[in-house]
């Protein structure tokens, strides 16, 4: 069966990140993919200039209404953008119960730019990381959710992947798929860590500046992936991660924009 898979996030017109990013990336890997607008940006591969927020109660609406209609085998939370968005879209989670919930923590945009307000993180923290299949951040989100200084090496990355795992929900499969892409150097590990197992996904940094929407793909990809894997993380993990690395190796095919790039989702395919 064909797994439907749903991205609740921002929309940047460019394509790179966000609900357009999420949908190639899912489409990509054989699920069919569905978006709830969370947020709206004027956006493009050399920053963001605005940011639009959508009302919660649309968002709700949103949701609602395609739940209602359609099988969700998983979901992909993504930029939300304001504290109202994180608790609604928390509460209709919580209501649902759809089987996976992938959730990247969008705080900061590849350029710079603030995605999530302040106020929205104690939100986040507390409403939505209890809800999750698995946490996806990078190190410097990770350093904000943990509250912890900036890491740079392998064996503080393990320590923030402990604290982040205890953030979650004790019921249940619950991981961490901690993003070593900030670290210094060539090597690009990432964890993967559910309170006993410490998995190390290892790569390696690849030349190019076309990495615009890396965080945004690899969190759509594993919600396409865990529905057609039973669930079995460490493989999802693993097929997502190899995805992501080989779209980033044909990011350079595309021309899209003078700042930071996309990467090429349908290199398969292309």
């Amino acid at each position: 069966m064909i797994p439907n898979t749903l991205s609740i996030a921002g929309v940047d017109p460019s394509g790179g990140a966000g609900v357009l990013a999420d949908v190639k990336a899912m489409s990509a890997l054989g699920a069919y993919g569905m978006a709830v607008i969370a947020a709206l940006t004027a956006q493009s591969t050399q920053g963001v200039t605005g940011v639009s927020p959508v009302p919660a109660a649309f968002v709700a609406q949103q949701i609602d209404t395609l739940f209602a209609d359609v099988r969700v085998d998983a979901v992909k939370i993504g930029m939300l953008g304001q504290q109202p968005v994180t608790r609604a879209v928390a509460e209709r989670l919580a209501h649902w119960k759809p089987a996976h919930i992938v959730l990247d923590p969008v705080m900061i945009a590849k350029s710079g730019d603030a995605l999530l307000e302040p106020s929205a993180v104690n939100e986040l923290r507390e409403s939505l990381l209890p809800l999750a299949t698995v946490l996806t951040p990078n190190l410097p989100e990770a350093g904000v959710l943990v509250e912890a200084s900036a890491v740079n090496n392998l064996r503080d990355m393990r320590r923030v992947a402990e604290k982040l795992r205890r953030l979650l929900n004790d019921s249940g499969e619950r991981w961490v798929f901690l993003k070593g892409g900030h670290l210094p150097g060539q090597d690009t590990i990432d964890l993967l860590h559910d309170g006993d197992r410490m998995i190390e996904l290892p790569g390696r940094r690849i030349d190019t500046r076309n990495t615009h929407g890396t965080g945004c793909t690899l969190s759509a990809a594993l919600a396409a992936l865990l529905p057609q894997t039973g669930g079995d993380m460490p493989e999802a993990a693993k097929r997502a991660k190899a995805y992501l690395v080989a779209a980033i190796g044909q990011a350079d095919k595309l021309k899209v924009g003078s700042g930071q790039g996309p990467v090429h989702h349908f290199h398969d395919w292309w």
